[in-house]
């Protein structure tokens, strides 16, 4: 049986065309009332010169950048994604995996402001790839993280572990994708170990939802 972080990129191969219709037609609810926004303000708030958008899919997120003329630079792992976000935006973009990053085998440039990862860290072992992060900060930069809020994805049961997106109710041809739940200490380790201290977390929410939408943390580097 495939590893779990090889499946993960594979469903990423065969969704890329479905995410991008998913994306640019606003099919995903909680993205258009809450966690857009909350990335963007979240980002914009440090006005940052240039960021890295780590897993940048089709580029979503580097256009609306470049309307607020803040300069992005993405990366992304699938070759369909990377195709997307260059023929609709002018921000460059980088073709490599998590695990190229990790051992910095691409270059993808250096010394940015910011780094954000917008639900893009699914896998498990994210402390390589953060720690390599690390190292392209400039001074005083920051490191955004948005992902599931592990309280409100729990599902009753709140332990590190791999789940499936079945993407049920959503259009297109979808094969199922799995994804690293963590808990919020577990990210808060993760950063630690990478060498990151936390500075900043927002749990961001509709007025009408009961439930956070998303957890959003805000790390810098330990000195």
């Amino acid at each position: 049986m495939p590893a779990p972080e090889s499946t993960l990129l594979e469903s990423w191969h065969h969704n890329a065309q479905s995410w991008i219709d998913a994306i640019r037609t606003g099919a995903i609810e909680s993205r258009l009332k809450v966690t857009d926004q909350a990335i963007l303000l979240a980002v914009a708030s440090r006005q940052p010169e240039r960021v890295l958008d780590l897993g940048c899919g089709e580029g979503w997120l580097l256009r609306a950048l470049a309307e607020r003329a803040i300069n992005g630079v993405g990366v992304d792992g699938d070759a369909t994604l990377v195709e997307a976000a260059r023929a609709a935006g002018s921000s460059p973009v980088h073709l490599a995996n998590y695990e190229q990053l990790a051992q910095a085998e691409v270059d993808i440039g250096s010394d940015y402001d910011l780094i954000c990862a917008n639900f893009a860290l699914l896998h498990q072992d994210i402390i390589p790839l953060l720690a390599a992060m690390n190292a392209l900060l400039a001074p005083g930069g920051a490191l955004v993280i948005q992902t599931l809020h592990p309280w409100s994805a729990a599902a009753g049961d709140y332990q590190d572990g791999w789940r499936q997106e079945t993407f049920t109710g959503f259009k297109g041809q979808w094969q199922p994708m799995p994804w690293y739940f963590r808990t919020l200490s577990s990210w808060l380790n993760a950063l630690d170990m990478a060498g990151f201290q936390l500075t900043g977390l927002q749990e961001p929410q509709h007025p009408q939802s009961p439930v956070p939408q998303s957890l959003l943390l805000v790390a810098e580097v330990r000195r």
